[in-house]
């Protein structure tokens, strides 16, 4: 249990990219089969979500310890993917997810997208109602900006923004 009021920053270090890694691929791994997708952004955050114009935000407890993270993968067409969101199985229950979350549509704002997306699973029922909470709601994968998508995304959420 983690009793501190999380900074909520942007990618700032190698360290953070690490804890940004290490966080995802624990939680992917437990629960499905991470991906060459998966790898290729956890690996180099900074070339593949960051200069492209997306974001990675983290979650820093106390001395800057990274308990959580959210990136903002960019798109064509003002558009964004609200993307490798997990928050460390000891810091989990404290509201830091939904703290990420709106810390991540604040930061699509500034960035002047339009629209977020997002693709989650049935079994995570409580992530499904955090975005839900956000304003997410359900679309198809017709509706989807990208055609070849995670296959273990069987819920597909937008929040369209300004």
């Amino acid at each position: 249990m983690i009793n501190a009021e999380p900074r909520i920053e942007s990618l700032a270090s190698a360290a953070d990219a690490e804890a940004f890694r290490q966080i995802n691929e624990e939680w992917i791994s437990r629960l499905f089969t991470l991906t060459d997708d998966d790898r290729k952004l956890l690996k180099d955050p900074f070339g593949q979500i960051v200069a492209p114009g997306g974001d990675v935000l983290v979650a820093r407890i106390g001395d800057g310890v990274v308990v959580g993270c959210v990136a903002l993968v960019p798109y064509p067409n003002e558009v964004v993917e609200l993307a490798k969101m997990g928050v460390t199985p000891q810091a989990q229950g404290q509201g830091i997810g939904r703290k990420l979350v709106a810390a991540a549509v604040a930061r699509a704002c500034e960035l002047g997208v339009r629209r977020v997306f997002l693709g989650t699973n049935s079994r995570l029922a409580p992530a499904i109602h955090l975005y839900e909470g956000a304003g997410f709601t359900r679309i198809t994968r017709e509706q989807l900006p990208v055609a070849d998508y995670y296959a273990r995304a069987d819920i597909l959420m937008e929040l369209p923004l300004q």
